[in-house]
């Protein structure tokens, strides 16, 4: 196994889900303020989860995102 292009493909990986995960966040919590479901001052407990099948790994991170 070659150690730096196994790095380079995790940190490849992680930096699209972290992109693309915050532009999701962002999107559904405008979306939910401007459609009255959030005020815009709390804080949202948030969890992601990475899963790779072929080796069993199941992780979930919890977290909380506050929007004040």
């Amino acid at each position: 196994m070659n150690e730096d292009n196994f790095n380079m493909s995790i940190r490849k990986f992680l930096k699209t889900v972290g992109v693309t995960s915050q532009r999701e966040i962002e999107q559904a919590v405008r979306a939910a303020v401007a459609d009255g479901q959030l005020s815009g001052s709390e804080k949202l407990a948030v969890a992601a989860r990475i899963t790779i099948d072929g080796i069993g790994l199941d992780q979930t991170i919890n977290g909380e995102i506050s929007l004040d």
